[in-house]
Order: C-alpha cells, then structure tokens, then sequence
C-alpha cells in the first residue's frame, strides 16, 4: 500500500520536473532539467558529461513515455499518468526496471561530481552533489552516513541508486534527484 509520504514525494517530483509548469511532463521537461543540472556544475552540454546525463534522463523520459503508451517526442504525462507509473515501476515491484532507468542518470551525474576519478563519491564530491542540484535540508554528512550501506566511506552508484528509491519509499530523506 502506498504511503502519503510515498504520494507526496512523486508529487514533488512531478511537480519539479514540469519545468514550464504547465501541469504535464515531456520530453522537453526532461530536457531542460538535465540542462539545468548541467548548468548547476559548471558542465556544457555538448561535452561528453553532458552528453551522458542528458541522454540519461531523456532515457528516463523514454521509460516513463512507454510505459503510459505516449508518444517519446510529441507525448505529454498528465500527473495521473505519472503517478500510476511511479506507484507501479519505483514503489512496487522491487522497483528493479526503475533502478535500470535511474542507474544511467546517476552514473551520469557521478561522472559530473567525481573529481577524483574513482567512480566513486566521496563525502565532499557528495556535498557538491547536493549544492548543485540545490539540495539545502539536510546534512550533507548526516545523508552521506544514510547512503554509505557498506560504510566504507565511499558511494557506490548502486548505492546511489538504492538510495534514489528509499527516498522515493519514504525510508530516507535524502532527495538525489532534487526536489
């Protein structure tokens, strides 16, 4: 059964991807998010980080367009739509094809903040993670601890991913795609 905190947090998140606020998603939507996000690290678009989160989240776009049976390029999800989605493919069902949608977008968005290059985040890249996609209410140290399931001091992107859905399961409140 789904949980008002469950319903709140796929509000919030339809709510922040209707980017024009015209009270439907779309492909365009998708898109200017991950240009916004792009923006927020100081990465171009047509480089190939950015490349690769654009195309993540136009993935993502894809996934949630088939899945409501529109068409990916001119289709629009009402929140209906989106809800019943994100209800049946994240909350229920293990959420195993969501994770296989969300796992580019947040490869994609390691690649931006891995400074260091190990494929891997640390507590600070983690702080800018958050700071850029505007993330203010919580404790970047406190989320990292959240997330960090083998605590080894590093977020792996599956540890990522599991955290994307616990946020959306209302078992954290660490937003790793905005809110």
């Amino acid at each position: 059964m789904t949980t008002s905190v469950q319903l709140n947090r796929i509000q919030q998140r339809f709510d922040s991807w209707d980017v024009n606020g015209d009270g439907q998603i779309d492909r365009a939507d998708w898109d200017a998010e991950a240009k916004r996000i792009l923006q927020a690290f100081g990465e171009a678009p047509v480089s190939p980080a950015g490349r690769s989160l654009t195309d993540a989240y136009l993935g993502m776009w894809a996934f949630f367009a088939d899945k409501a049976g529109i068409d990916e390029h001119n289709g629009a999800l009402t929140p209906e739509q989106f809800n019943h989605i994100a209800e049946e493919h994240v909350l229920e069902n293990g959420g195993a094809g969501f994770s296989r949608v969300v796992k580019p977008v947040i490869r994609a968005m390691v690649e931006l903040v891995d400074v260091d290059g190990d494929g891997q985040v640390n507590p600070g890249e983690f702080k800018t993670w958050l700071d850029a996609i505007g993330v203010t209410n919580v404790t970047p140290a406190d989320a990292f601890r959240q997330i960090d399931a083998n605590g080894d001091g590093q977020l792996s992107v599956d540890e990522l991913v599991q955290a994307v859905r616990a946020y959306h399961l209302g078992e954290i409140d660490v937003p790793l795609l905005g809110h």
